[in-house]
C-alpha cells in the first residue's frame, strides 16, 4: 500500500483546515484499498453482512453525490447505488458490479464536489430533502469528515482480515 497522502495542516485558517482533512480522509480509504484485485475488493468483513471496500468506496461515492450535488448544489442527482428496493444497494456488490466503475465513480463525485464548493463560503446554505434541513457548507465538510472518518475505521479491519495490513 503507498497511496500518498496529503498531511492536513497544523495551522491554517478554518477552510484551509476543512478540506485538508476532507482531503487527507479520502486520500486514507484510497490509500486502504490500494494494492488489492477485485476478488479482495469484493471480500465481505464478517458474513452476513455485505460490508466490502468496494461498497465503503461505492457508499462513500453516494454520500459525496448526496452531500454536494443533492444538497448543496441542489442538483438533481439520483443516487447511483442504492434504490427504496435496495437501501444497501451500494453496499451489496453483484457479480456485474467491477471495481473499476466503482472507483472512477468515487472519483468522478469527489471532482465533482471541488467544483460545487470553488467560490462558495462556509455560509453557503444547501438543503437535504431525505432530512427535510438546511445545512450550511461548513456542516457539511465536517459530516463529510466523520463519515469518511468513521468508515476508514471500517476499513482498516476489512484491510487486515485480507492481507494483515495495519496502519496509516
Amino acid at each position: 500500500m503507498s497511496t500518498e497522502r496529503p498531511e492536513p495542516p497544523t495551522i491554517a485558517d478554518e477552510r484551509t483546515a476543512l478540506e485538508g482533512w476532507l482531503d487527507f480522509h479520502r486520500a486514507t480509504l484510497a490509500h486502504k484499498v490500494a494494492g488489492l484485485d477485485e476478488a479482495q475488493l469484493r471480500e465481505a468483513s464478517v458474513p452476513p453482512s455485505t460490508l466490502s471496500l468496494m461498497g465503503l468506496v461505492r457508499h462513500m461515492a453516494d454520500v459525496e453525490r448526496s452531500w454536494f450535488r443533492r444538497c448543496l448544489a441542489r442538483e438533481d442527482a439520483p443516487p447511483i447505488y442504492y434504490t427504496d428496493v435496495d437501501p444497501d444497494g451500494d453496499h451489496n456488490v453483484t457479480a456485474e458490479d467491477s471495481w473499476e466503475e466503482a472507483y472512477a465513480t468515487w472519483q468522478a463525485e469527489i471532482a465533482a464536489a471541488r467544483d460545487i464548493v470553488r467560490g462558495r463560503s462556509l455560509d453557503d446554505l444547501g438543503f437535504a430533502p431525505h432530512r427535510n434541513k438546511e445545512f450550511d457548507l461548513r456542516w457539511i465538510y465536517i459530516h463529510m469528515i466523520e463519515e469518511y472518518a468513521r468508515h476508514n475505521g471500517h476499513a482498516d479491519l476489512i484491510r487486515e482480515r485480507i492481507d494483515g495490513a495495519t496502519g496509516a
